[in-house]
């Protein structure tokens, strides 16, 4: 399951990849600097829908259901993912 900090992560790499301030992208979406800080660097405990949606549509992006799986992922995936992350922060 998706948590609200890896949300947060890919917001930030996203606005970072679109060259947008977090006080840009913050007024684009309609909500506080403070409350984008937060959500970017794992401290919002709880962040409502209606905030969460305007942020992803300004960065051009959007939630998506799926079925959950039932099954734990293997150590192949999990490694897969790892990868996919790091290739994805160049911070690193």
């Amino acid at each position: 399951m998706l948590g609200l900090n890896s949300i947060g992560s890919q917001i930030a790499r996203r606005r970072k990849t679109l060259k947008l301030s977090q006080a840009a992208l913050a007024h684009q979406a309609g909500v506080s600097r403070a409350t984008l800080d937060a959500l970017e660097n794992g401290r919002a405990g709880e962040l409502g829908f209606t905030k969460l949606t305007k942020l992803l549509a300004a960065l051009g992006l959007e939630l998506k259901l799926q079925q959950a799986s039932s099954q734990r992922p293997t150590l192949d995936e999990l490694l897969e993912e790892d990868r996919d992350d790091q290739g994805l922060d160049r911070r690193r």
